[in-house]
């Protein structure tokens, strides 16, 4: 088990594949376009170290170097929301995948339940009540030394102090702990009479494996066929009431005997079982709707029989119909079960590998897989997971695989987190969507400009002015509200998203800077070296509002400011950074960075080019949208 948790690698999400894709995109963009500005600035001014230093404004202006900050703090601002709804995350990048996750497979104990189990009832094999059967369990329960388990707890805690103290009497030798194949563990002790008894408690199907007697008042008898079937009928009712039966048998051996192994579980006495309650949440069935509604399908994974499975979720609300069994998938090859878990949604009987492999062959159908458990036998598939997530009271490995801890074991803080996750990836996109669209956009103004204007349209100290304004305004961004319409069902990374939405939306910022070029040069005569820094004071104010204003038009799939209006510190903070472009060139500033006054009647144009500007963008949003859909 733990070399299957450690050695099982992480791996890269696809979030992290297409920021990555992303940044290289803008970087190769940058030592492509960089050289060409250079060469043409070069050849067509003659001043080659002026050429330079703007070549240079240029790569710094394209490489996303505030790509990292955003996406970082994005995802801080995701966890401290989270932390608040009682989730702490281990690993940030997990935040992602958990707005992505379409499919959460979860235990059933704790998280479907209340996760107070106690001792139910205490019979024979006829399901009389019985003491002596409760004693022996005790005996099994308070002398295991392994990890004690909620049944374990359970039957300690049921016991009078009566039995508690008959403990006493008995000297423990010896145990053979549980494991997950074979389903029940055992202690061997010296009782009153000087005997050597093992005393064994498991799964009822898997302790009449090992059974080959019953113990009937007291009288010792084979364990027909018949008698079998009146078991199995017995225990099948009480699991058909929600009750978890564990099996209780003996074996007495020789005084001599010291050590004891699994093969000495045979040829047993059953003498009864010890049933337990453990009743579904109130909550389960809100949480379990809610999450459906928000397109993330529940699939539950235990370890217990298909009769208190099928039980709990009918009570919740989850398709119980279809149930399937460990031991069928035992039998399935991995084309098979990926097909299989398809049409599923319970499945019961599981082992720690079983439910590996499910969590597997469902990221192998392509799904978002989340996982919850607590126990030993959930750590493979925590670590498995797209999303591990575990519980404060947990088992440390458990813990250790897990990418999320809950301090509540309610999928109704599960169900506040992934809509924070889809928030949180919203956010981030948007970023990402606008330095891309802008950066394009700027290389074609940039290459334009350098061709045909004989001076430098910027100089560099105005480009790098720029874009240090404009990723100031965008600090804002993980503060933003998110539309409903993106809460609503997972968002994962489309690895063509973000180069297509870049090559619909760069372009546009260019035909304005364009216009702008055309305005300083034919309205405004700032069409000679002479009159260079009005020409560079023009396009920087353009270039920076429209810049600024990109986030308000791609940040919604509606129209911005009336169907949907940022948060506040991001209005704010957009408006506060366009007023300093605006009054830059005519501030006390403007000399030392080589800006001027513009005219009044540049200000009659500037509402014009920025509302055609936003109403192209809005035009061309729709279009895309109707086309490509929304991100």
């Amino acid at each position: 088990m733990a070399h299957r948790v450690t050695a099982t690698d992480r791996g890269t999400t696809s979030f992290q594949l297409g920021v990555n894709k992303v940044s290289w995109l803008l970087i190769r963009f940058m030592l492509v376009m960089a050289p060409v500005v250079l060469f043409i600035n070069g050849f067509t001014k003659g001043d080659w170290s002026e050429a330079f230093l703007f070549a240079l404004s240029v790569a710094v202006g394209l490489t996303p170097e505030m790509l990292p900050m955003i996406v970082t703090s994005t995802l801080a601002k995701g966890a401290v929301f989270l932390s608040k709804k009682k989730v702490i995350v281990k690993r940030l990048d997990a935040i992602q995948n958990f707005g992505a996750m379409d499919v959460l497979c979860t235990d059933k104990t704790g998280t479907l339940t209340q996760d107070k189990i106690f001792l139910s009832q205490h019979v024979d094999i006829h399901g009389q009540t019985s003491h002596y059967v409760l004693m022996q369990a005790f005996l099994n329960s308070y002398y295991q030394t392994g990890l004690k388990n909620l049944l374990d707890v359970a039957v300690l805690d049921a016991v009078d102090p009566e039995i508690k103290t008959q403990k006493l009497r008995y000297k423990k030798l010896d145990e053979v702990p549980f494991d997950f194949d074979r389903r029940r563990m055992s202690v061997v002790v010296k009782t009153p009479q000087n005997k050597v008894r093992m005393i064994t408690k498991g799964a009822v199907e898997e302790m009449l494996k090992v059974c080959r007697y019953v113990e009937i008042d007291g009288k010792v008898e084979a364990l027909t066929v018949q008698k079998q079937t009146a078991i199995e009928t017995l225990t099948q009712r009480y699991n058909q009431d929600g009750l978890r039966v564990v099996a209780v048998a003996y074996r007495e051996f020789s005084i001599d005997q010291e050590n004891f192994s699994v093969a000495d579980e045979s040829d047993l006495i059953l003498i009864g079982y010890v049933a337990f309650l453990d009743p579904p949440k109130e909550s389960a069935t809100a949480a379990v709707k809610s999450l459906h509604a928000h397109g993330v399908t529940v699939k539950v994974l235990t370890g217990d029989n298909e009769f208190v499975t099928q039980k709990v979720c009918r009570e919740i609300g989850i398709q119980c119909e279809r149930i399937l069994l460990g031991g069928i998938i035992e039998t399935l090859s991995d084309k098979q079960l990926k097909e299989a878990v398809e049409h599923y949604d319970i499945f019961a009987k599981l082992s720690p590998v079983h439910k590996e492999r499910i969590v597997e062959q469902l990221k192998a159908n392509v799904h978002v897989v989340g996982f919850l458990g607590d126990g030993i036998n959930d750590a493979a598939a925590i670590r498995a997971a797209d999303i591990g997530i575990s519980v404060d009271t947990a088992v440390d490995i458990a813990k250790e695989s897990a990418d999320l801890i809950l301090l509540e074991k309610s999928l109704m803080v599960l169900e506040k987190g992934v809509i924070e996750g889809r928030r949180t990836f919203a956010n981030m996109l948007k970023y990402i969507k606008m330095t891309a669209s802008s950066n394009f956009g700027n290389v074609f103004s940039v290459l334009v400009a350098s061709a045909f204007i004989p001076f430098l349209p910027m100089l560099p100290i105005h480009l790098l002015i720029q874009n240090l304004l404009y990723d100031i305004s965008q600090i804002a961004i993980p503060f933003d509200h998110v539309d409903e319409e993106l809460i609503a069902q997972p968002q994962r990374w489309q690895p063509g998203e973000v180069g297509r939405f870049m090559i619909v939306f760069g372009p546009i910022s260019s035909i304005f800077d364009i216009l702008t070029f055309a305005l300083m040069w034919f309205v405004f005569s700032a069409n000679t070296p002479a009159q260079q820094t009005l020409f560079q004071s023009g396009w920087f104010v353009v270039g920076l509002l429209t810049q600024t204003l990109i986030v308000h038009m791609i940040r919604t799939a509606k129209v911005p400011f009336f169907q949907s209006r940022a948060a506040t510190p991001l209005l704010v903070m957009t408006a506060i950074i366009m007023c300093i472009g605006i009054f830059l060139p005519m501030g006390p500033l403007a000399s030392y960075l080589k800006l001027e006054a513009l005219p009044l009647s540049y200000f009659f144009y500037l509402p014009f080019i920025l509302i055609a500007y936003m109403c192209l963008t809005q035009w061309v949003k729709t279009m895309y949208i109707r086309r490509y859909g929304w991100q």
